[in-house]
């Protein structure tokens, strides 16, 4: 079995470099760093990483939170993710979050992780808690919709600066009033609680009135669009010049029970999304809507859940959003 001392002596190094490039250390000259890898891949060496937890207490695995595995957003997240949890030496498993098995994450998680990372699900404080006892710090990629004490951090953009350029957007182009199409109330621990806040506030501010507020069961496209054929089909007025989503899956929905009703877009209904997900794009006509930057979600994730690990504190953080503007409101 080729040993860590085995690399060293093939680079021409010491064996405490070779920790340090394995362990993504920044006090390595790249020339060095890159002649270790070198060695680490002809060599096709594979570090032992019982021994190496039994020794540092660290498992080197991080448990990621998820709803819904096929959600392209989420997909493009844990894509991000893998990468740069890779990079750093950590290897990620993805766990369907349920709410009524909230419990069952304690035996699940304790002692098998160094950390958890959440997709916006709000976890109970007795939880939070327990694992904060347990050494396993708890980092959240869009905010929880309930932090009190904001006891996770977290990373997401600012959701009321979006709305608010959404709606300058809608107002530039002579629409007045909306519908916003979201989840149902009973599932208000979910993230996306946050973006219903941040819409009723900047709707508020820009004085756009909020005709219809629209909750469905399952935020994807084959829901909203059944839903709102059924909705235009019965009541085929409605008061609304424009439809908001809480999501681009319910916006490409939209669109596709606008075209079956031949609702015209957005000559008779404008149709925005969130997320910027590649469907919003290539569905005709294309959506417009306020773009997530999963790209930079990975690193900025993974720096700071190594930094909670280290007994480091950290705040959270806000990343830059920009609207895209595409055909569906222009």
């Amino acid at each position: 079995m080729v040993t860590r001392k085995d690399v060293a002596e093939r680079a021409g190094v010491s064996v405490a470099v070779v920790s340090y490039v394995m362990n993504n250390k920044s006090n390595v000259k790249e020339a060095t760093r890159n002649k270790v890898l070198a060695v680490i891949e002809e060599l096709d060496y594979r570090p032992n990483l019982i021994a190496k937890s039994m020794k540092t207490k660290k498992t080197q695995q991080l448990a990621v939170l998820v709803n819904n595995l096929g959600n392209p957003f989420e997909a493009g997240i844990l894509i991000s993710l893998e990468k740069s949890a890779m990079e750093r030496g950590y290897f990620l498993f993805f766990q369907k979050f349920q709410q009524d098995q909230e419990e069952s994450l304690k035996s699940l998680f304790a002692g098998r992780v160094d950390g958890i990372i959440l997709l916006g699900q709000s976890l109970s404080i007795t939880t939070v808690e327990y694992f904060h006892l347990q050494g396993i710090p708890i980092f959240s990629i869009m905010e929880p919709s309930f932090n009190e004490g904001r006891e996770v951090p977290f990373l997401d953009i600012d959701w009321g600066s979006a709305m608010q350029q959404l709606f300058v957007h809608l107002k530039s182009c002579g629409y007045q009033s909306i519908a916003y199409l979201t989840a149902n109330e009973q599932m208000n621990s979910h993230h996306y609680e946050v973006r219903n806040r941040a819409l009723m506030q900047a709707a508020k501010e820009e004085d756009i009135r909020v005709d219809e507020l629209i909750r469905v069961d399952v935020c994807n496209f084959e829901t909203a669009y059944s839903h709102l054929l059924a909705r235009w089909t019965a009541q085929p007025a409605f008061s609304y010049q424009a439809l908001l989503c809480v999501n681009d899956l319910m916006a490409a929905g939209a669109v596709a029970a606008c075209k079956k009703l031949g609702i015209s877009v957005p000559e008779q209904l404008a149709v925005a999304g969130c997320e910027d997900i590649l469907m919003s794009s290539q569905t005709f006509p294309a959506i417009t809507t306020i773009h997530y930057p999963r790209e930079a979600i990975g690193e900025a994730t993974l720096e700071r859940m190594h930094a909670l690990i280290q007994g480091h504190t950290v705040t959270h953080v806000t990343l830059a959003n920009n609207l895209v503007i595409r055909e569906t409101t222009s």
